[in-house]
Order: C-alpha cells, then sequence, then structure tokens
C-alpha cells in the first residue's frame, strides 16, 4: 500500500517541458482529454446496455410509423395514448382474431379482460436471436463503432501533441534545451547580472537628470566598474578609440556569488556555447512541430468530414430483414435501438469538442507559418540591460526560444545573460578578482635576469584588478589571456617600465594609455595577426624598445604593413620576429633614431632589403634564419653600424668581407650557423674588428690574415673542420676569448700561449694528445675546457694558473686525478675561495 505522503508527492512532479507548451497547446491537451473521457463514456453505455428490441412486421401493413416520428414525438404520442402505438395505427382485424380461439383460454382469470394486440406466436428464444440477428444486420456500423473510433483518434491526437518531446532525435535536444534553461533560470549569476543591470540604469538616469560628472559614493549602489562607453573619443589618424573616463565608485556588491557559485555559472557559459553550437545548425525541431501540427489538422479535416457524414447513421428505429423466416416465419421486423439518442448527444458534443480543436490546429499552423520563427532577436533584453552584445541566434535554437516566451518571457530575458560576453566577461572578473588576491599575487613576483620586480601570469581569463596594487612592480608579463583590459588604476604603478602581451589582446582606458605613452619604455608583443597588436602600441611617444612576434605575412595580403611607426620618436630597438619578404617600409619612419635592428625570419627567404641603406643610424643589425646566400650590399651603407649578426642563414661566401673596411665602427662580426667554406686573406681589412663569430661553419683551414686584426679580443671558431690552428695566432695580443672545440685540431701550437690576456680557452672534443706545459703563461685564465680530447696527463703547471678554479676547468675527472696532489688543493682550495667570496 501507498501511504498518503508518497501520493502527495506524485501531485506535486510537474513535467520539465511545461515551459516548452505554449497556450494551444495546453489548451488542446484539455481539449483531448474532455473528448478522450466521452469517448471511454460512450464505450462503456455501449458495453453495459447497447441492444435492438425487434418486432415482427405483418405483410402489407404500415412500417412507417416508427421511423416518421423521432424519439421524443413518439414517447409524448405514446404517454396520450392507451394502446401502444403499432396497435393504434393498425385496422380492426377482430375477425381474424374471431376464427381463432385464445390461447390459454383455459388459463384466464374470471374477471380479467382478455389481452389485445397481435399475438405473433413468438417465444422469447426467437425474440433474443432476432434481436442478436438484427444487431449485427440492421444496425450501422458507425452506431456500432463510433465510441472505440472516437477512442483511437483522440489518442492519435494527444500522442502528435507530443511527439516532439518524445522522437529520440529532439528528445535530447530538448532535455538539454530544458535542463539548461532551468539552470539559468535560477543561478545566482542571473540575479546578480540583472539587479546590477538595474542598478547602472538607474544610476545613469539619475546622473542624466542631476547632470552631474560625478556620483557620490553613498549614492551609487553598483559594485562592479563602470564599463567603458563605446563611443569614446577616437584619436586623429589612426582610429585608434579608448572608453571615457569615467568615476570609478568603489561599493559594496549587491549579490555575493561564491566560488561555488561562480564555477556553476562558468559551466553554463560554456554548456550554452556548446547546446548553441550543437543546436543553431539545423531547424529539425521546427520541422517536426510544424509535421506534427499538420497531422493533427489533416486528421482533424477528415474525421470532421466523415463522422458529419454518419451522424444521421444513428436513428432510434431500423427495419430488419434478417433471412429467418424459416425459423420464426416472419420476413421484416422493426427495431428500435435504445442507446441511438445517448449516442447521438455524445456525437454531436465529440464534433463541437473536435472542431474547437481544429480551429486551435488551424490557429497554431497560422502562427507557424507567419512568425519568422527561425530567428530569435533579442532586442527588448538588449534595450533594457547593458548586455547589447547578446546575439540572435537561428533556426532549432530559435524556435525553442519563440516556444519558451509563449510560456514566460522572463526565461528568455535570464537565458540571454548565458549569451552574452560582456556578461561572461564580468562573472570571470568576479572570480579572477575573488581567487587572485593580493596575497597571491606578491607570491608569484620574482626578480629576473635584470635584477628587476616580474610578475608573470599565464592563461588566466583575465587581468586581476589586484595587479594595479602591486606599485613597486618593474615588468609585467601576461601570457595567452582573452581579454586584458588595463584600467586608469595602472597610474598607481609609478616603477613599471616593461610590458608584455602574448597572445592578450589588451584594451586601455584613456588615462592608462596616457600613463603608458608617458612611462613605458619597454614592449612586447606577441600575435597570430598582425591586426592583433593593439593600435595603441603606435602612440607610445616614450617608448623605447619593442619586440613584435608574430605573422606579418598573409596568403591574402601581398604584404600586411605596420601601422605608422612615425609617432614611436624615442624608439631604439625593434625586434621583428615573422615570416617578412622584406624590410616592412614603415620602419623606414624610425630611420632618424633607431639603433638597433632585429629580424628573425623563421626560414623565409628575405628578399628586399634596400630599405635599410636610410637607416644610418643603425649601430646593431641582426638577420637571422633568412635564407641569405650572401652578405647583403645594403650593409655596408650603414656608416654607424657597431655590430653585425648574420645567424642561421645559407651563407657559403664571404667575398664582400672586404667592404666591412669601409664600416669605420663595426667592432662585432657575427657569421655562425652559416655553410661558409673558406675565410677571404681580406678579412685583415677589417681593423675596428674586435669580435668574431664563425662558429658552426664548414671551415677547413684558417687563413694567416685573420690574426693580423690587432682589435680581435673574441674569436669563436668552434663546431667547423679546422685541422691546424695557425702559428700566427700569437700575434692577437688582446685575445681574451679563444674557442676552437669540436674541430679536428691535434697539436696546440706554442704561439697560443703568447696571447697572454687570454681568460677563457676552450679546446673540447677534439683530437689533442697533449697540453704544453706553457699553458702556465696564462696566468689570466679563469675557463678551460679539455674534455673530449686524446689526453693521457695534465700539465702540472695548470696551478699557475691562479685564476683557474674547479669549477672553470672542464676535463674528465680521470686526467684531473693524473695533476699532483699539491695542484688538485690548490685549484681546489680557490675553487672554494671564488665560491665563498
Amino acid at each position: 500500500m501507498f501511504t498518503l505522503t508518497e501520493v502527495a508527492s506524485l501531485n506535486d512532479i510537474q513535467p520539465t517541458y511545461r515551459i516548452l507548451k505554449p497556450w494551444w497547446d495546453v489548451f488542446m491537451e484539455y481539449i483531448g482529454v474532455v473528448m478522450l473521457m466521452l469517448a471511454i463514456f460512450a464505450g462503456t453505455m455501449q458495453l453495459t446496455k447497447d441492444q435492438v428490441v425487434c418486432l415482427p412486421i405483418l405483410d402489407g401493413k404500415n412500417i412507417n410509423s416508427c421511423i416518421a416520428h423521432t424519439p421524443l414525438e413518439m414517447d409524448s404520442e405514446a404517454t396520450s395514448s392507451t394502446m401502444p402505438p403499432i396497435i393504434k395505427d393498425l385496422p380492426d382485424i377482430s375477425q381474424g382474431l374471431a376464427t381463432q380461439p385464445p390461447a390459454h383460454a383455459e388459463g384466464t382469470i374470471p374477471g380479467q379482460p382478455e389481452p389485445t394486440g397481435v399475438r405473433t406466436n413468438l417465444d422469447f428464444q426467437q425474440y433474443v436471436f432476432v434481436n442478436q440477428m438484427c444487431y449485427h444486420v440492421a444496425l450501422p456500423w458507425y452506431s456500432k463503432y463510433f465510441p472505440y473510433l472516437a477512442l483511437i483518434h483522440t489518442i492519435v491526437l494527444m500522442v502528435s501533441s507530443n511527439f516532439w518531446f518524445k522522437y529520440p532525435k529532439t528528445s535530447s535536444k530538448i532535455e538539454h534545451f530544458v535542463s539548461i534553461l532551468g539552470r539559468c533560470f535560477e543561478s545566482p549569476w542571473t540575479t546578480k547580472a540583472l539587479s546590477e543591470t538595474a542598478c547602472e540604469d538607474s544610476e545613469e538616469n539619475k546622473q542624466r537628470r542631476t547632470g552631474a560628472s560625478a556620483l557620490p559614493k553613498h549614492v551609487s549602489t553598483c559594485s562592479e566598474e563602470e564599463n567603458p562607453s563605446p563611443t569614446a573619443p577616437m584619436l586623429p589618424n589612426i582610429g585608434v578609440k579608448f572608453s571615457a573616463e569615467r568615476p570609478v565608485i568603489e561599493v559594496p556588491s549587491i549579490t555575493i556569488l561564491d566560488k561555488k557559485d561562480g564555477e556553476q555559472a562558468k559551466a553554463l557559459f560554456e554548456k550554452v556555447r556548446k547546446f548553441r553550437t550543437h543546436v543553431e545548425d539545423s531547424d529539425f525541431i521546427y520541422r517536426l512541430y510544424v509535421i506534427q501540427t499538420i497531422i493533427k489538422t489533416v486528421k482533424f479535416i477528415l474525421i470532421l468530414c466523415y463522422t458529419s457524414t454518419f451522424v444521421a447513421a444513428i436513428k432510434f428505429c431500423h427495419i430488419c430483414e434478417p433471412n429467418v423466416k424459416h425459423l420464426t416465419g416472419y420476413v421484416k421486423f422493426q427495431c428500435t435501438h435504445n442507446m441511438a439518442f445517448m449516442l447521438a448527444k455524445l456525437l454531436i458534443s465529440y464534433m463541437v469538442l473536435l472542431c474547437i480543436y481544429g480551429l486551435v490546429c488551424l490557429y497554431t499552423l497560422y502562427w507557424l507559418f507567419r512568425r519568422p520563427l527561425k530567428e530569435y532577436s533579442f532586442e527588448k533584453v538588449r534595450e533594457e540591460s547593458s548586455f547589447s552584445d547578446i546575439p540572435d541566434v537561428k533556426n532549432d535554437f530559435a524556435f525553442l526560444l519563440h516556444m519558451v516566451d509563449q510560456y514566460d518571457q522572463l526565461y528568455s530575458k535570464r537565458f540571454g545573460v548565458f549569451l552574452s560576453e560582456v556578461s561572461e566577461n564580468k562573472l570571470r572578473e568576479i572570480s579572477l578578482n575573488h581567487e587572485w588576491t593580493l596575497e597571491k599575487l606578491r607570491q608569484h613576483v620574482s626578480r629576473n635576469a635584470q635584477d628587476k620586480l616580474e610578475l608573470h601570469l599565464f592563461m588566466l581569463s583575465g587581468l586581476p584588478d589586484a595587479v594595479f596594487d602591486l606599485t613597486d612592480l618593474e615588468v609585467l608579463k601576461l601570457e595567452l589571456i582573452p581579454e586584458v583590459r588595463i584600467k586608469a588604476k595602472i597610474s598607481q604603478m609609478t616603477n613599471l617600465r616593461e610590458l608584455h602581451f602574448c597572445h592578450c589582446p589588451a584594451k586601455v582606458e584613456q588615462t592608462a594609455f596616457s600613463f603608458l605613452r608617458d612611462h613605458l619604455r619597454c614592449l612586447h608583443v606577441k600575435f597570430t595577426d598582425v591586426a592583433e597588436i593593439p593600435t595603441w602600441v603606435y602612440l607610445l611617444k616614450n617608448l623605447k624598445e619593442l619586440y613584435l612576434v608574430g605573422n606579418l605575412n598573409s596568403e591574402n595580403n601581398k604584404m600586411i604593413t605596420l601601422e605608422s611607426l612615425r609617432d614611436l620618436r624615442n624608439l631604439k630597438i625593434l625586434y621583428l620576429k615573422s615570416n617578412l619578404t622584406k624590410i616592412p617600409t614603415n620602419i623606414t619612419d624610425l630611420s632618424p633614431h633607431l639603433t638597433k635592428l632585429v629580424v628573425h625570419n623563421d626560414g623565409t627567404k628575405l628578399l628586399v632589403l634596400n630599405s635599410l641603406k636610410k637607416m644610418l643610424n643603425l649601430t646593431e643589425l641582426e638577420l637571422h634564419n633568412c635564407e641569405l646566400e650572401r652578405i647583403p650590399h645594403a650593409i655596408f651603407s650603414l656608416t654607424s653600424l657597431q655590430e653585425l649578426d648574420l645567424k642561421s642563414n645559407c651563407i657559403r661566401t664571404i667575398e664582400e668581407v672586404i667592404s666591412f673596411q669601409y664600416l669605420k665602427r663595426l667592432m662585432c662580426l657575427k657569421l655562425w650557423h652559416n655553410k661558409i667554406t673558406a675565410i677571404p686573406p681580406s678579412i685583415n681589412m677589417v681593423k675596428s674588428l674586435e669580435m668574431l663569430y664563425l662558429s658552426h661553419n664548414k671551415l677547413e683551414t684558417v687563413p694567416p690574415q685573420l690574426f693580423q686584426l690587432p682589435k680581435l679580443r673574441h674569436l669563436d671558431l668552434s663546431h667547423n673542420s679546422i685541422v691546424v690552428i695557425p702559428t700566427d695566432i700569437g700575434f692577437l695580443q688582446n685575445l681574451q676569448y679563444f674557442s676552437i672545440s669540436g674541430n679536428k685540431v691535434e697539436v696546440l701550437p706554442k704561439q697560443l700561449f703568447k696571447c697572454i690576456k687570454l681568460r677563457m680557452l676552450f679546446l673540447g672534443h677534439n683530437s689533442i694528445s697533449s697540453v704544453p706545459e706553457k699553458i702556465s703563461q696564462l696566468s689570466l685564465l679563469t675557463q678551460l675546457e679539455l674534455k673530449g680530447n686524446c689526453l693521457d696527463r695534465l700539465p702540472p703547471t695548470l696551478g699557475q694558473c691562479r685564476l683557474l678554479h674547479r669549477n672553470g676547468l672542464s676535463v674528465e675527472e680521470h686526467l684531473f686525478d693524473t695533476l699532483p696532489l699539491e695542484v688538485k688543493e690548490l685549484i681546489s682550495q680557490e675553487s672554494n675561495v671564488s665560491f665563498t667570496g
């Protein structure tokens, strides 16, 4: 047995799909229930009381008397006569009766009148037999099956009304939509967002009425800093827009949104986004609803047509000819259908309900085809709230929202909150500020290699407000943050000089831009497309270093040029890591003051370099991985050039090096990671050269002229195929760094140790068999690499290199053990002193 509590709880359960049932569906459901009750009632009556009563008709007698009258007329006439109707209309037949003595005369009771009427000589079983026969022969089929047809039709109509809820291809989408809609309606974030919107509207109205430029704190009830105006003033020339300045109002939040509610709201935004992507591409739900409405309409017309045809067949009197004369002696019988009156009334009621049902179906079709149900606009929501970015939806998504509107438009209004990117950004901002407090941010602040206070934020939903309270921060790195909004509070960060944006679209307010324009010195931007570079970057007049990493070429555009760099009047360093085919023409705007240009081309061949000729003040030039085959002639026009780096190109010959003699200030030449096979003798013409990098090439010999560079102090010949170190190396009296590791050297010339200023000597991974004792002459040596050679021992004179410590000596452990004990102790002791010092 079920308890009363359990039964009562069932009454509280309502179908979740009710919010997708418009008034006409609900109305048709009620009509269907009434029609179902009528069909069941008629069927029950027919099962219990449906029968016919038949009497034989004598030949030649009037048989139309019953048929000519309706059942009601017959009842009235029967009450006004003392004889049954069939006897009243018959002629006098007393003569026939006289010839036949009355049956059972002997059993008559004295004083009782003799029976009158027509004697049929039929017994009870014959009447029962005739009644059964005539029920199937004379009674029209509609009289017998109308209740059951009505029951079947009603069930079909009710199934058709709910078919779109049950069909597999639509039910899952509908269930998902209803689930999301319910959660969106009940989410605390929805209430918070709409409440703050109403608050903002009221404050803006009040501000317009009073004409005040700022609101006092005790008046405002909004918790969030007001959004920048979309109609902010535009800076000239390049179309950069900034948000209008508004007073920042710090007040308590209207609705407290804890962490759990925030995470649930985030999940809802993601579910709505995925559901929209899944449903918006098709209109199957709409088409199925239209089809089932058309089926109901067609069925209504069909039922109405054939029912109106057969409604006249339900009569009280019927003539029956059952072909049983050999059993009863009569051919025709007159029968009465005792359910005819009731069935006629029920059928009329059924047809009335059916007509109402059909009119509602026609209205549904009118609504379906009259309105553009494949598009849904949140125009009213956008007007009533600050979420002006709520997108219009289409197809099945739009149709479901139209259906929800018929139930309650508040659902769509609250649902639209989760389609707005502005709303999502507000949620992210609240959750972000709740998680990333000032204390947590301070834990992530560290000192970088330049001994600057640096904060690196990675893959956050936005920029926490607490960042602007780190007033001592010098470097801020932001990576993979979908939207960075730099507020006016950045003006508190007076020590900030360097910003990094790695795939972070950044927006700045007007006040924030003014601060960055005056204080920012270094900016790094990593992007996918040049359009992602914030336009305000080109207006930072005090910027000194600009690093751009990303795609500056496109298949659609032969060359995507940067915005004008003319306003970067103080820019000294420009770094471009991209896939350029030529130097951007706008870089020439920087020619008067640019001192360093770096181009890392990621393997794309750099063809046009003529614009370099205009950069007469350039002191450093790096062209990495540009697929250069020769040294570009445009470089020889850069008379102020001090350092040239052509790393990772395809240079095979450097015969043009003789032209470097005209670059009187050139001190550093880096030709490493190329395919150079020989050094031309004309290298000795570059008298100003102090640093030469030729590592990772294909050199086999070194010309003596290389050692005629008097100022050379850094020489890197590592990772080539050099076999012999020329004895002329002793002429490099200023040499402090020499690396020839990774070659095929077998013997170290004694002249090498005449370079008494050597501090770093790298001889590893060669075929050297011994180290001369004269290595003791290198008294300034601090680093010595001997690992990877064919040495048997180390010279004991290493102990005389007073600045050489164990951590600066790169050699196998077993070779180090060949040194005398006092030498090992001396080198180790000095190593310890160096560590403690």
